[in-house]
């Protein structure tokens, strides 16, 4: 009885797992043929190709080794346009109370910028970052096994649009630390 119990609580977990991520990919889904979007999305297959390759330097085979364990990227841009706070609070609401945890949030006078995270088994199974300013709006989901550090490096290197502020982070956990 008690195993039996036990499965079926892993099983509703599951589903409800996935069905939180759907919110997600419904809202890319909503937007991906609308022509004022920019929309970029790449499978696990191109980043398991991308660790194939040959690393000269430590730093190079770090981020190769971060790269192999992502399995997918997702980005819905739209620039230019008035609707980017309606557009910024719409993404807000489709995250999942309970699901997805803030890890930061960067205010400036023009833009605001949150990144959640999910965790599966103590480790970070998803990456999601809603940026809406005065004119653009922007939202990214990078899943698979993340590492925040490293995606901030590759962020500096291919230049992605917020990636690069998880840099940020390294100070926060800082202070954090000091706390405790």
């Amino acid at each position: 009885m008690k195993k039996s119990m036990i499965v079926a609580a892993m099983v509703m977990m599951a589903v409800a797992a996935q069905a939180q991520s759907d919110a997600i990919a419904k809202f890319f889904s909503k937007y991906q043929n609308d022509e004022n979007f920019s929309q970029v999305n790449i499978s696990g297959k191109m980043f398991s190709m991308m660790a194939n390759l040959d690393g000269n330097t430590p730093e190079e085979k770090a981020m190769i080794s971060a790269i192999s364990k992502i399995k997918g990227l997702k980005i819905l841009k739209r620039d230019e346009t008035r609707l980017s706070r309606d557009l910024y609070k719409e993404a807000m609401a489709m995250i999942p109370a309970g699901e997805f945890e803030e890890l930061m949030t960067i205010r400036d006078k023009d833009k605001d910028m949150k990144f959640y995270t999910k965790e599966s088994g103590g480790k970070i199974s998803e990456l999601v970052m809603i940026m809406g300013g005065n004119d653009e709006f922007l939202l990214m989901t990078l899943f698979g096994e993340i590492d925040l550090k490293e995606m901030g490096k590759i962020g500096r290197s291919v230049n992605i649009d917020g990636l690069q502020n998880l840099d940020k982070i390294k100070s926060t956990d800082k202070k954090k630390e000091k706390k405790n």
